[in-house]
């Protein structure tokens, strides 16, 4: 278990396209919501911070009402290519209004509008052993290989005929 941003759990958050982020209101009630970006979306500000642009969504707030009411959160980052997880506690400041903190970690090129800022000071951070998770991979990249495979038996496919005749 660590308590700051290493390089190893810094390049691992920097690959993520998505995180689940929990919170819960001052009653306990617990939520967990989604994010999703481009890769390097949720950055890495400093040993102890991550931040990212919170996105326009679906309007419900639910997440940034807990905030208001109880800053404890925690991100869930997986990794199902490689089947790895790391887990971070924390606390969360919403930063509303901040253009330069905004620019710092809006996605460069990312075509989306950021209503806000989500600061994430982390108090430890752990990974899961791999056991049970399940192996997936994105769409894109089975894409990717199976383009490259049909390119490569295509290629062999020319040499043979070039062969039999």
């Amino acid at each position: 278990m660590g308590n700051i941003v290493d390089e190893r759990l810094a390049a691992f958050i920097a690959m993520r396209t998505s995180f689940y982020l929990a919170s819960a209101s001052a009653d306990g009630q617990p939520y967990i919501q989604h994010r999703g970006g481009p890769p390097g979306f949720l950055q890495v500000l400093d040993e102890r911070t991550l931040g990212f642009a919170d996105f326009h969504g679906n309007r419900q707030y639910i997440s940034t009402g807990n905030f208001s009411e109880n800053s404890k959160a925690f991100i869930f980052l997986m990794d199902y290519a490689h089947r790895r997880r790391i887990k971070i506690w924390g606390t969360v400041q919403v930063i509303d209004d901040d253009p330069a903190l905004t620019a710092t970690v809006l996605p460069k090129g990312y075509r989306a509008r950021a209503e806000q800022v989500i600061l994430f000071t982390l108090t430890a951070w752990d990974a899961n052993c791999p056991q049970h998770i399940p192996q997936m991979l994105a769409a894109e990249d089975v894409r990717a290989a199976l383009a490259d495979r049909d390119a490569r038996i295509a290629e062999l496919e020319a040499e043979l005929a070039r062969y039999q005749s």
